[in-house]
């Protein structure tokens, strides 16, 4: 679903194959938008039906246009003067060292464009069903994977998620009139994962054309990841292999990949176990590893950040809340961020503030402590399972992001995340636990006076509700132990006639006035 914000901005001089400059642009940025053609820009249609033989990767084949824009793999926060870097087309997780990758783009190559322009081409993009451009991560192919042939690009169109004006919630319960949620769970799947899956299958996609010897993909998870996983392999047919801890996901989770196809292994641990043990096994397989070890993914999930400066007409918001597990997204997001600064789009990036579940909060020991040594924990159970991580894999790419946007970490308790969630819903979301731990974040720094009553703030959705109806129906029956579930609104069992029902609602209407 695209915000409707999105719609009523762009004018039909931005449909074409070269987006005109809008009334406020420079004459500088109209010279460039004319003097060269948009990287790949959308087509000209020439006829309003297709021939029976033609489709759209037909018509990107034929109109695709070469640039040289250009991404490599680096180490992650490397130091400059070192010279390894790796292309893409490499199966390779780790640096030398054992470090982390990163995917570095050509900056000079892209600064040749003005962030007008890149801000003209991108919302020209929007809503579309040029191929791959319908897809808000594809929309940004050359921020993305720039080199990847238009053909072997595997998506479903993701992204372009809502950016929903959270007005009842935010006045009610914290006194705020700028509180959006962006609803990265409104997606193919169900989660923010597709945004970074669609990038790493279309690039497995393009290896096994190159013959490269991948006999698969797989993947550790604790639900979502698997569900993005089996649904990208199965749109590809390309096998996917996930690794599940048992008795560890919902039902609505565990259902995705099954009915996607996937070879589903169900282990006795926990995901950090799942995730010691796929690393194992892709190292002696030819089996490509999906997990946010690897660096493509996030390069997909960055998007999300640039969705939401074009959303707010390229005005950055003062904060962005994301939950955290593995720790991968909230990188991607001040990757995001820093890249529309680094080329012209914005002139700053809003704070970030990371949130955790009490039970499974490495990073928020982590930052309390002052950024003393990490330490691993033992992840306990929590109603946000997603994010029930003890040892995450991205923490060093999360401390980076974080102490370079002055950024912060919350956690939050099982009852709080739960009574964030119903209260929430309560104002006509549906939203994930995960989201009930964003929101709980947000709850505690408003009470601090750390973010303002008028602060535009963004809280990021990560997952559908419906992916968590078991945790919702317990909260409203009174059935978690221990916990008040002081918003719970259970049905109440009434005798079918006429003079109960009356004087049932009259004691409900009257307690409401």
């Amino acid at each position: 679903m695209i915000s409707s914000s999105l719609f009523h901005r762009y004018p039909s001089s931005f449909v074409s194959n070269q987006p005109q400059c809008p009334p406020h642009h420079t004459l500088h940025t109209r010279k460039i938008l004319n003097n060269h053609s948009p990287p790949a820009s959308t087509p000209t249609p020439t006829h309003h039906r297709r021939e029976k033989d033609e489709n759209i990767r037909d018509e990107a084949r034929l109109n695709s246009k070469s640039h040289n824009f250009s991404a490599k793999y680096v180490p992650f926060n490397g130091d400059p003067s070192e010279k390894e870097s790796y292309s893409l087309d490499e199966i390779i997780y780790r640096s030398s060292s054992g470090g982390l990758l990163d995917v570095e783009h050509d900056m000079s190559m892209l600064k040749q464009f003005s962030g007008e322009y890149w801000k003209a081409l991108f919302d020209s993009r929007v809503g579309k069903t040029t191929w791959p451009y319908g897809s808000g991560v594809w929309s940004k192919k050359e921020w993305v994977l720039p080199e990847i042939d238009d053909d072997d690009i595997v998506s479903a169109f993701e992204g372009n998620s809502n950016l929903f004006w959270a007005e009842r919630f935010g006045k009610k319960f914290l006194g705020m009139n700028d509180l959006w949620v962006k609803h990265c769970g409104i997606s193919h799947t169900g989660s923010f994962k597709d945004l970074g899956m669609t990038v790493l299958v279309s690039q497995v996609n393009r290896l096994r054309k190159m013959n490269r010897p991948v006999v698969g993909v797989g993947c550790a998870s604790t639900g979502d990841t698997s569900a993005a996983l089996s649904a990208y392999c199965a749109a590809a047919g390309i096998p996917a292999i996930v690794f599940l801890p048992a008795d560890k996901i919902s039902m609505a989770q565990l259902v995705q990949p099954i009915a996607n196809g996937a070879f589903v292994l169900s282990l006795d641990t926990d995901f950090d176990g799942c995730m010691k043990l796929i690393r194992e096994v892709t190292a002696e397989l030819p089996i490509y590893l999906a997990n946010s070890l690897n660096s493509l993914r996030l390069e997909g999930q960055k998007t999300a950040a640039i969705e939401i400066l074009q959303q707010f007409d390229w005005e950055v918001p003062d904060w962005v809340i994301v939950p955290g597990g593995n720790l991968g997204n909230i990188y991607a997001f001040y990757k995001g961020f820093k890249m529309c600064r680094e080329l012209g789009l914005v002139d700053s990036i809003p704070r970030l503030v990371c949130a955790q579940a009490a039970n499974a909060n490495p990073l928020y020991l982590h930052y309390k402590s002052g950024w003393d040594e990490f330490k691993p924990v033992k992840a306990n159970a929590t109603f946000a399972s997603a994010i029930q991580i003890g040892d995450p894999v991205s923490i060093d790419r999360a401390v980076y992001a974080l102490k370079n946007c002055n950024g912060i970490v919350v956690e939050a308790s099982e009852e709080e995340l739960m009574d964030a969630m119903a209260q929430a819903d309560s104002t006509g979301m549906f939203i994930c636990p995960h989201t009930g731990v964003a929101l709980t974040a947000l709850n505690k720094l408003r009470a601090k006076g750390v973010i303002k009553p008028t602060d535009r703030t963004v809280v990021v959705s990560t997952a559908h509700g419906l992916k968590f109806t078991q945790a919702k129906i317990d909260y409203h029956s009174n059935d978690i132990k221990d916990m008040a579930c002081q918003f719970a609104n259970p049905p109440v069992t009434v005798r079918a006639e006429f003079g109960a029902v009356m004087d049932l609602l009259m004691k409900h209407l009257n307690k409401g006035s």
